[in-house]
């Protein structure tokens, strides 16, 4: 059986992937990864080209992964990836991760507002601001929206307290 670190499941909790054992966080922990990591990918991509239309682009995804049980990016994973693997599906989103998607929709907009208006340093900025904490629970599973959600609303129920 493998085991997470108590770190790890800590921060995994604070998304709200709580009442799962080590095995079967393990076992999808990567794929909770994607979602994040193919939006971080986009915002580089429209951040280096300056482009409010790419930034615009990726907004309806995230918006959806706010309203919606899962991000829709995790479609790769639950309906092809987990197949060919023998995974389980991906659970539900808790609302501490929904959050994520709609404060990602939200400063996608500022930055290709930015980008729009002529104010490029600012779009730059905020463009990677914006990819380094997408890249965040990908290369960590440290989510700072979820993370500020846990500060204000408290913790999802089999969340340990201590540091993050």
């Amino acid at each position: 059986m493998q085991t997470l670190a108590p770190e790890t499941r800590r921060r995994l909790e604070i998304q709200g992937f709580v009442g799962l054992s080590d095995e079967a966080l393990t076992e999808i922990r990567p794929w909770l990864r994607l979602s994040p990591a193919l939006t971080a990918t986009w915002m580089a991509m429209a951040t280096l080209l300056a482009s409010a239309k790419l930034m615009w682009a990726m907004i309806p995804f995230s918006l959806l992964g706010a309203v919606l049980p899962g991000h829709p990016f995790d479609v790769f994973y639950n309906f092809g990836i987990r197949f060919l693997l023998h995974r389980p599906p991906l659970p539900r989103y808790h609302l501490a991760r929904r959050i994520c998607c709609l404060a990602a929709s939200l400063w996608m907009t500022g930055t290709g507002w930015a980008f729009a208006g002529g104010a490029t340093t600012l779009g730059y900025v905020l463009g990677a601001m914006f990819v380094a904490a997408a890249s965040l629970p990908v290369l960590i599973d440290f989510c700072l929206p979820s993370y500020l959600y846990s500060l204000i609303f408290g913790k999802p129920a089999a969340c340990s307290a201590g540091k993050v």
